[in-house]
């Protein structure tokens, strides 16, 4: 009771502050330990370091953060969307956590405004950077406030104001011409086998088809109809090349 008395004289000490103002206005409440935060708005760029000489930025808390950010979506989907398929809440969490989606928030929540970078960087080092940035927010919220914090910020800041779920569970992704355009560029041939027509009941079919890139197996996928699997082998042969290769396709 005594420990929540003093946080509470604390915050309110604090809350006229410059820093903490800031970050009430993207957070919607202000922060116990601030040092987290202003850590997960300095780039790696600024070659910071404490005392011991170690390198100072946000990139542990973007590690950390986007652990919890994905932990964090795939408890709202699951409990949101309680009849859909596995791979409807992956697809669906895979399209909130895009980069282009990431940059999105964190211009609108103003993080762009509050993350340092030396002047001297390369200028091509931002493309990503606010994005990365609100992951380490994430992160800082974590470390400071614990998980159910970042829920709620997540959930009240960034679902209730900037992003339509059911929109974004609703739009469909054509993987199967992303995955093609891939060959083509590679000068490479796809072709769709379809493996097997399952029947589950009388009105049901599940369909699994192959993904077969210049004669090598890729991937597998599944779905209501022939071109519901073919969509869903595309998009794990994306999942694949990305994490393999590092490129995203619809950059």
């Amino acid at each position: 009771m005594i420990k929540l008395l003093i946080r509470k004289i604390r915050l309110l000490s604090n809350a006229r502050k410059e820093p903490y103002l800031l970050l009430y206005k993207i957070l919607g409440f202000y922060p116990d330990n601030i040092n987290y935060y202003l850590l997960a708005f300095s780039h790696r760029s600024l070659s910071v370091h404490d005392e011991k000489g170690h390198p100072l930025s946000n990139e542990r808390l973007e590690f950390l953060g986007d652990a919890v950010l994905n932990s964090v979506i795939t408890d709202i989907l699951y409990h949101k969307y309680k009849n859909e398929s596995e791979g409807f809440l992956t697809k669906t969490r895979s399209k909130i956590v895009k980069r282009e989606m990431l940059n999105k928030v964190a211009y609108d929540l103003g993080i762009d405004k509050l993350v340092k970078i030396s002047k001297s960087a390369n200028t091509n080092l931002g493309k990503n950077l606010f994005g990365n940035a609100f992951e380490a927010l994430m992160g800082a919220i974590y470390l400071d406030l614990g998980y159910r914090k970042c829920k709620k910020f997540f959930e009240h800041q960034v679902l209730d104001r900037l992003i339509d779920i059911d929109q974004i569970a609703k739009y469909e992704e054509n993987f199967k011409s992303r995955l093609i355009e891939w060959c083509q560029k590679r000068h490479q041939f796809a072709e769709f086998v379809l493996e097997k027509d399952e029947l589950i009941n009388p009105n049901k079919h599940i369909f699994h088809s192959q993904l077969i890139i210049d004669g090598m197996h890729i991937s597998n996928g599944k779905g209501s109809n022939r071109k519901e699997s073919e969509q869903d082998a595309s998009y794990n042969a994306l999942q694949i090349i990305n994490s393999n290769d590092g490129e995203l396709l619809n950059q």
